[in-house]
């Protein structure tokens, strides 16, 4: 869950390395470094701290290198320390290498290295990578110093057991660098004389929109004008270029205070390019890429929809209206759980992966376990080329542009929006014809969410007064039933993650058999009620919470009657299966203004990565 970047080109290497850091904070900030190779030496420079700190190191604007690497750190193996910060040479300190990933078996591999006479300064599992590769090298008959370097890396991969993204570059190779990834993201950016590497498309968008998306166990050696790629084996092979048409500008905060306020505010744009074309006012809908036959979607015993965090949450108010609509019984599962279950699957399942980044470790393996299975896969993400996107039988993207923040705002509706579509398509193949009116009316109200969704982002005063008066709360809680109870768990981990307040969210029926005991006067409880079959019941519910003395804070789009709470704030009305892309939306920025409140850094939330590419 580290952030990579790496320059070969005509200019100096610093700067753009240092900017592309800037935007792969995200994934880890926990430490940060950077490697050039200065007058054939390698020169490292790396501290403790935030890509700003590691600017601020005496000597790095001195670099003058027009090739290098970079990294910004989630630590995993080892402390935040400079020590173990990223880039990592090898004993002589002839190579130089940034690592993306996890290697499972690095103990064995140092205790190897170590009988063979190489000493360790890190407590990572990296540092044993630049040490194999130069054992390698030095065992290598090759006279070529190109290949036999790239056979160092390619005999040092076949040893490691886990997940990475490296870059390498070495002294004995001044002019290239080489590069490799198995189940963690990398992706290559090229001009016709320079070339950018990095964990992310956004972090070097700036610089070119033409892209090589690397597959796991494929090797590149880059100069500045050439890229020539070799398969797991070492045999060559031509790649091609792709195009991508994301505007640069998308990654930037273009006038908001964070990255995350500026992502809330996007989300009618960003649903808006998830519906497209896949479905139209006069009821047609159309999701290019998949042609499931109605033979085969009536064959399925069951659905499986697989993620972790947000995007579970997602797949909760998926499977309310996948069930619905098709009639084939729907299951939700944590990726890190289901692939540790022995899940029963056959040819006659169909499972669903959602993954905002396409990187989720995880959500990968769990994809693997199903297609081993013999089911069907599709995957859901936002990032076009990512690692799930290739590994799964079909893809769906939900277009929502680049999400920065490591909360996940913007690509949480998206995925709701896209699901929900995804059944009525579904339902279409059926040809289900008992719900057509009603597949037909929320079609209408998916299109109408957009106009809907700038209705609510005009109303943010209200929850912008209340954040300021409960924000120094150690303790919430989250109410809801049905679909408002996958709001409510949104909700919950939104508060949690950029927050740090304790939070709970339950299914509001659930309070009496045991979490009522929690509630104590003076209390926050958060009620969502935007069904009228369930509104009453939940008005009960919380109602039995003031009792005891809670405060409230109710989101809803129902009549409340004639029942008085604290706080309300009113949304629009929309078909209930789909009030989750509503309803969630003044919760995240209740989350955002608490957390404003307490001084914390919105974008960047302590302990957490956008992209978790390690289990």
């Amino acid at each position: 869950m580290c952030g990579i970047v790496g320059y070969i080109g005509n200019k100096k290497a610093k700067p753009i390395l240092i900017n592309g850091l800037l935007r792969l904070e995200y994934r880890g900030y926990d430490s940060a470094g950077i490697a050039t190779i200065e007058n054939d030496k390698i020169s490292v420079i790396k501290n403790k701290g935030r890509v700003a700190e590691l600017d601020k190191v005496p000597g790095i604007n001195d670099l003058q290198g027009t090739i290098g690497i970079a990294h910004t750190r989630w630590a995993t193996h080892g402390k935040p320390s400079t020590e173990n910060s990223h880039p990592h040479t090898d004993m002589s300190k002839q190579i130089a290498v940034v690592h993306n990933g996890i290697i499972e078996n690095y103990s064995e591999l140092r205790e190897f290295l170590q009988k063979n006479g190489y000493t360790f300064y890190s407590q990572t599992d990296t540092e044993v990578i630049p040490n194999l590769i130069h054992y390698y090298y030095e065992k290598e008959s090759e006279n070529d110093k190109e290949l036999k370097l790239l056979k160092a890396v390619h005999n040092t991969c076949q040893d490691l057991k886990g997940s990475y993204a490296l870059e390498i570059i070495s002294s004995l190779l001044p002019d290239k660098m080489i590069v490799v990834r198995k189940d963690s993201p990398l992706v290559i950016g090229k001009s016709a004389t320079e070339k950018y590497i990095s964990s992310d498309i956004p972090a070097i968008l700036s610089y070119t929109k033409d892209f090589y998306l690397l597959n796991d166990n494929e090797y590149v050696i880059l100069s500045k004008t050439n890229a020539d790629f070799y398969d797991k084996d070492l045999n060559k092979f031509n790649k091609p270029v792709e195009n991508i048409a994301w505007n640069a500008a998308a990654a930037e905060k273009e006038g908001y205070a964070d990255f995350m306020l500026k992502e809330i505010f996007e989300q009618p744009k960003s649903i808006r390019e998830t519906i497209g074309s896949r479905l139209t006012q006069d009821g047609t809908c159309n999701i290019e890429g998949l042609n499931f036959t109605k033979e085969y979607l009536e064959s399925l015993n069951r659905i499986y929809i697989v993620a972790c965090g947000t995007a579970m949450h997602a797949g909760l108010a998926g499977k309310t209206i996948i069930e619905k609509y098709c009639n084939v019984p729907t299951e939700v599962d944590i990726a890190s759980e289901f692939r540790y279950r022995d899940p029963l699957i056959d040819e006659k399942t169909l499972v669903i992966f959602i993954s905002q980044s396409g990187e989720t470790a995880d959500t990968i393996a769990a994809l693997k376990l199903s297609k081993a299975k013999g089911a069907k896969t599709l995957a859901v993400s936002n990032v076009i080329g990512s690692s799930i996107t290739r590994e799964a039988d079909y893809t769906i993207y939900t277009h929502a542009g680049p999400e920065i923040a490591v909360a996940s705002t913007k690509a949480y509706t998206s995925q709701v929006v896209l699901l929900a579509i995804l059944a009525i398509y579904f339902a279409k193949v059926l040809e289900n014809k008992k719900y057509e009116n009603e597949i037909k009316e929320l079609s209408r109200e998916i299109l109408e969410l957009p106009s809907k969704l700038e209705e609510v982002l005009k109303n943010v005063k209200p929850i912008k007064k209340f954040a300021k008066k409960v924000y120094t709360e150690k303790d919430m809680f989250f109410l809801g039933r049905g679909v408002d109870y996958t709001a409510a768990l949104e909700g919950s981990l939104k508060l949690k993650e950029i927050s740090y307040i304790h939070s709970e969210a339950y299914a509001a029926g659930e309070l009496k058999h045991g979490p009522i005991a929690l509630i104590e006067n003076g209390v926050t409880v958060i009620g969502i009620m935007t069904d009228k079959n369930l509104v009453e019941k939940t008005i009960s519910n919380v109602q039995e919470v003031i009792t005891r003395g809670a405060k409230t804070l109710i989101i809803s789009n129902q009549d409340l009657g004639d029942h008085k709470f604290d706080n309300v704030v009113t949304i629009p009305e929309t078909n209930p299966l789909i009030s989750p892309i509503l309803s969630i939306v003044p919760l995240q920025l209740f989350s955002y203004y608490i957390s404003k409140e307490k001084g914390l850094d919105v974008d960047k939330p302590r302990n957490l990565a956008k992209s978790v590419t390690v289990e």
